[in-house]
């Protein structure tokens, strides 16, 4: 009897050691450090994370992040600029490995992808046509029908402004510039997107012309995103995130925020 038993427990054993195996070699990042390249998806419109220079690179705080992975994985990297309604489809479809471009986590995404731990945390906040100044003291007062609230389409902005704002107009473009232009222009009385882009935003061409109503109208984590079914990837991805977080020798965390959210020296960069 007990040698039956030991032959069972044995078998179980391995039949568990071989589902691990099979596991770990249909992982993305058994698959990537096979191909010897780590490929991100993202798409470069969103200052100061994902942009281009005027060279036409792709740079950023996403981007500085993304060969920072790469490194500690000892691949090369790729980055597939996507069209953002579009993005969690490529990423579904194994056209890249990784979703890093300041995606907000949110229930509705998470039905479609896995999200390793929040990177960065931002919020939603306004800027309001500076016409209003004596009008508009905070973000609410501007739920009303005389008003015009621009963000970009199919973001976590677009959401939050649908929730927040019942009776005032709601519009929505493919790119956040070509909101806030309107704002700029007069055309509309309100942009909201994320608090780091309109920080950067005020810094630059809203100085003088726009008012930033900054308390953050939500919470909104930052997390990279991949495929289901990942555990492997998932609990290395954390790994790394903690790694460069605590790490304060290296400080690569905290350098990484500076240089691109405070600092504002990149803008000569792009313009």
């Amino acid at each position: 009897m007990k040698k039956l038993v030991l032959a069972f427990l044995m078998l179980i054993s391995t039949t568990v050691f071989a589902d691990d195996i099979n596991l770990w070699k249909k992982s993305t990042l058994n698959k990537i450090l096979e191909r010897g390249e780590l490929i991100v998806g993202l798409e470069p419109g969103y200052m100061p994370f994902e942009m281009k220079d005027k060279k036409g690179r792709i740079i950023g705080y996403d981007v500085d992040l993304a060969k920072k992975m790469a490194k500690e994985m000892g691949v090369k990297l790729k980055l597939v600029p996507t069209a953002w309604d579009g993005i969690i489809a490529g990423l579904v479809t194994e056209k890249f490995d990784i979703i890093i471009s300041g995606m907000t986590v949110t229930q509705q995404r998470n039905l479609k992808v896995n999200f390793a731990d929040p990177y960065i945390v931002v919020g939603q906040t306004v800027l309001m046509d500076k016409a209003l100044k004596n009008k508009i003291k905070t973000a609410k007062e501007l739920d009303k029908a005389e008003y015009t609230i621009v963000t970009k389409l199919g973001t976590s902005a677009e959401i939050a402004v649908r929730k927040f704002y019942k009776k005032a107009k709601i519009l929505t473009f493919d790119t956040e510039a070509d909101a806030a232009s309107e704002v700029l222009s007069g055309k509309a009385s309100a942009f909201v997107y994320d608090q780091p882009y309109n920080v950067l935003f005020m810094a630059d061409k809203g100085k003088g012309k726009l008012i930033h109503l900054d308390t953050p109208l939500t919470y909104e984590p930052l997390g990279w995103a991949i495929r289901k079914g990942d555990p492997d990837f998932l609990n290395w991805l954390n790994n790394f995130l903690r790694q460069i977080k605590e790490d304060k020798v290296e400080n690569f965390y905290d350098d990484l925020y500076d240089k691109w959210l405070k600092d504002t020296s990149w803008l000569e960069r792009v313009q």
